[in-house]
């Protein structure tokens, strides 16, 4: 057997905006429920309750004058950097979000030109065969994106491909809305390289599966759930009950079937790294996952998270939880060479994806 093509990732980095937004900057609030109706708890009630749930206890919001683009250009230039690439030798950007640019006090969507045209201009990116799009994919999409790059990488059509994630989800949640407290803002960014192997590396399996006849609306765009709100603008709304329920049920079989297909067992599996908005919700994936194994009892530290701390950044969560991973700063978590892990992502579509890889 000769050699193959694999893609294999030599570079990350990310943006995590300094602001911290704590969960007691929420008591402030007045919530309502989806009927409009003004909910009777305390708030120190509701956002007790609320981290009990998610585990979240502060996330970041990008500073006013940033927008998705340039949080996705810091996170590009801090992997360009690490990894001491030549941005010009890239083949594609590829940038995965879904509302574009949104300005802190209009909240409408801006995404001509691309966000990627937007990130390689201001890298001072001058070739012309270096292609720059956008991928809207919901939570998943960067790594919707990183599964096209793979494809384009072993087909020959390309060498060096950055994937970004970036998003500002801050701007579109509905402060009126309690799940408006997952929400976050960030940025991460990977570099896909080519390289020649005669035994599979990098990535070497990737399922995605697209729910849309029965669950198309679970996220979605409405106004304020505040009857008084004043404007028509529109926020991200879901169902919670029943994403949870579909993830719940869906997911750990849809990761299953990506080992299976790349010929490996759970137990060679070291780390799980997973799209996190509900800590609750991603462990119980991680149990249903074990237990299609017949396992019942869960290995330690294979799942690191970052929820705590940061909250949901839709398709920034996996590449920073990669970046910290990968540089050793998530304690008890470590991407050894010559090991396997999965990145695994479910959101509005719905969406789910996951990609096995083997660390060179």
């Amino acid at each position: 057997m000769g050699d193959a093509l694999f893609s294999i990732i030599t570079g990350s980095g990310r943006y995590i905006p300094p602001r911290i937004i704590r969960n007691v900057d929420f008591l402030s609030n007045e919530f309502f429920d989806a009927t409009g109706k003004r909910i009777a708890k305390h708030n120190e009630d509701i956002i007790s309750k609320f981290q009990q749930i998610t585990d979240i206890a502060e996330r970041r919001y990008a500073d006013d004058q940033f927008v998705s683009s340039d949080l996705g250009y810091f996170a590009a230039k801090d992997a360009l950097e690490s990894s001491k690439t030549d941005k010009e030798s890239l083949d594609y950007i590829i940038v995965a979000h879904n509302f574009g640019d949104v300005l802190k006090d209009n909240p409408k969507t801006d995404m001509v030109p691309t966000l990627a045209a937007r990130i390689k201009f201001k890298l001072g990116i001058q070739n012309p065969d270096t292609i720059a799009y956008d991928l809207p994919f919901g939570c998943p999409g960067w790594l919707q994106a990183v599964i096209q790059a793979d494809y384009f990488i072993k087909s020959g059509d390309a060498r060096k491909i950055m994937v970004i994630g970036t998003e500002t989800l801050s701007r579109i949640s509905d402060p009126h809305d309690i799940d408006s407290m997952l929400y976050s803002d960030g940025a991460g960014a990977i570099i896909l390289e080519s390289i020649k192997s005669r035994n599979p590396v990098g990535i070497i399996a990737h399922k995605t599966r697209s729910d849309t006849f029965e669950h198309a609306q679970l996220l979605r765009m409405e106004q304020s759930y505040n009857p008084d709100f004043g404007n028509d603008t529109l926020f991200l709304k879901m169902n919670g009950r029943k994403l949870y329920e579909y993830a719940l049920n869906t997911v750990p079989q849809v990761v299953k079937d990506c080992i299976d297909k790349s010929g490996l067992s759970i137990a060679d599996i070291k780390q799980v790294l997973i799209h996190q908005a509900n800590a609750k919700m991603d462990d119980a994936i991680l149990t249903r996952l074990f237990r299609l194994y017949g396992i019942y009892e869960l290995p330690e530290h294979v799942m690191p998270m970052t929820i705590k701390e940061l909250g949901n950044n839709s398709v920034a969560t996996l590449p920073i939880l990669y970046d910290m991973v990968s540089k050793g700063e998530i304690e008890n978590h470590l991407l050894n060479p010559g090991e396997y892990f999965v990145f695994a992502s479910v959101g509005a579509g719905m969406n789910i994806n996951t990609a096995v890889y083997k660390t060179p």
